[in-house]
This record gives structure tokens, C-alpha cells and sequence, in this order.
């Protein structure tokens, strides 16, 4: 799902929107896989245990809510929170949201980042993926884990951040008094 558009100014425009790499989500989906084989696993060897019919039904409830609320908690949780976070570079600023019942995010103007930095790894370089740190004007470091073709999205942002630098050369400084008109030139 793409970062809302009705979220930005009228005129701003989206260089980069993207979610964490897939990358992320490896992890939940392996934990999902364990769970559900350990539920499979318990529930099989209820079956070959001689119980009361009673017992043998409550506790198959109890492993399969438990199972449920494994994957609930270690691989769907995750997924959404995946879902909805996003890194958007726009011409004006970066932004970062996450967050479901408690959102939380951070803008940055372009004019006040510092420096731009990437780091990846042998794991993340062969998923294309990596670590974006932005440090702007007054704070620390901020690090952007798990951002797709980070060396890319590194490039785009440094030529963002130039191009907004640049667009500030080009304003008459607001202290200067404008410029007098050019008389016209006379005619002969």
C-alpha cells in the first residue's frame, strides 16, 4: 500500500515510497512455520495418549489457542506493523511512519540534512537491502533499517538534498532590498 497522497502538499512530489524490505519478515514467517509444527506435533501425540475424552478435547482447545495466539503475536503482529510502516522521500523532506493503534513518525526537511550515509552488510548486500542513516541539523543520527536498494535510495536522496540546497542559492536573501528597475534605453 502506497503512502497516502492526501498526506502531502499540494505540490510535493514522492521520489521514494517504500516499506521495509521483504527481508523483514523472514523471521515471523520461520516462527509461524515452527509454531505451527509444534501445534501439529502436540496434537498428534494427544491422539496417541490414552486420556478422558473430556481432557483429551481441553487440552487440543488449550494447544490450539496457544498455537493461535503464538502466530498472533510472532508472525501476523509482525506483518502488520511491516504493512504499515513506510519511508517516503518526497522533494520537500523525508518521512517515516509506523504504527497501527499508536502511530508514531518523524519528518525531516531536506534543508536539514547534514549527511547521508548507507550500510550494509554480506546478508543485506545479497538482498538488496541495507541500513540509511540521516543526520540532519540538530540530531542524532537517525538509522533506517531494512530500506530496499539502499544504495539507490541513497543516491536519490543526496540529489534531493542537493537540489534543495540548491534551490536556496538561487532566493535573493530576505534582508536584500529588491532590485531598482532598469531604466529604458533611449531612443534615438
Amino acid at each position: 500500500m502506497a503512502y497516502p497522497r492526501n498526506l502531502l502538499a499540494p505540490d510535493e512530489d514522492v521520489v521514494v515510497d517504500s516499506h521495509p524490505h521483504w527481508k523483514a519478515l523472514v523471521g515471523p514467517v520461520l516462527v509461524s512455520v515452527l509454531a505451527i509444527a509444534l501445534v501439529a506435533f502436540v496434537l498428534w501425540w494427544l491422539g496417541t495418549v490414552e486420556l478422558d475424552g473430556i481432557a483429551e478435547t481441553v487440552l487440543a482447545v488449550v494447544v490450539g489457542v496457544v498455537g493461535l495466539v503464538l502466530i498472533v503475536w510472532l508472525a501476523i503482529a509482525p506483518f502488520i506493523r511491516w504493512a504499515t510502516t513506510h519511508f517516503v522521500i518526497t522533494d520537500r523532506r523525508v518521512i517515516y511512519r509506523t504504527g497501527v493503534l499508536t502511530k508514531s513518525g518523524i519528518d525531516i526537511p531536506l534543508a536539514r540534512v547534514n549527511t547521508v550515509q548507507f550500510r550494509h552488510g554480506l546478508i543485506d548486500r545479497m538482498f538488496r537491502t541495507g541500513t540509511l542513516i540521516i543526520e540532519s541539523a540538530s540530531d542524532d543520527p537517525l538509522s533506517f533499517d531494512d530500506i530496499p536498494n539502499v544504495e539507490k535510495v541513497h543516491a536519490l536522496l543526496y540529489d534531493e538534498v542537493f537540489d534543495a540546497l540548491e534551490g536556496d542559492d538561487d532566493q535573493p536573501p530576505r534582508s536584500a532590498p529588491p532590485a531598482p528597475p532598469t531604466p529604458p534605453a533611449p531612443t534615438a
